[in-house]
């Protein structure tokens, strides 16, 4: 399938729109941006997780258990880009966030397919922290 990037300028708007809000209630301790995004059959790779995590159920329970904790101070999304093909677009950027002094870097995926009720929710999404390669001398 041709792959199509930012011919449809609503469609990458929306998406980041939909990213941004979640992000912005993430950062106060709430996850409901987030859950409110996901499909029923959303998998999940977390680095602080040993294996995906499979289904809403799965994600809602790890995503509850943290409500409320956590707060991050500002946040900024670099280079975004949103591939389309089809009925599936494809989010990935890079994060940078502060919290508590702390600045943390991030790569985020996340992979949307428009449901058989036109919204476009998140199927699939992979956080990893950036860490530099450190070689076994240093």
């Amino acid at each position: 399938m041709e792959k199509k990037t930012n011919c449809h300028p609503e469609i990458t708007e929306m998406i980041l729109q939909k990213e941004r809000t979640a992000l912005e209630l993430w950062n106060v301790g709430n996850p409901s941006g987030y859950l409110d995004i996901y499909a029923e059959d959303f998998t999940y790779f977390d680095p602080m997780q040993e294996k995906r995590l499979d289904g809403f159920t799965a994600i809602s329970d790890l995503y509850e258990s943290l409500r409320g904790k956590g707060k991050v101070d500002k946040y900024e999304i670099i280079n975004p880009e949103v591939q389309l093909y089809g009925d599936t677009a494809i989010l990935t950027y890079n994060l940078e966030s502060w919290a508590q002094g702390t600045l943390w870097k991030w790569n985020c995926t996340e992979v949307y397919a428009r449901q058989s009720d036109g919204e476009w929710k998140i199927v699939h999404n992979h956080w990893s922290i950036v860490q530099p390669f450190k070689s076994r001398e240093e």
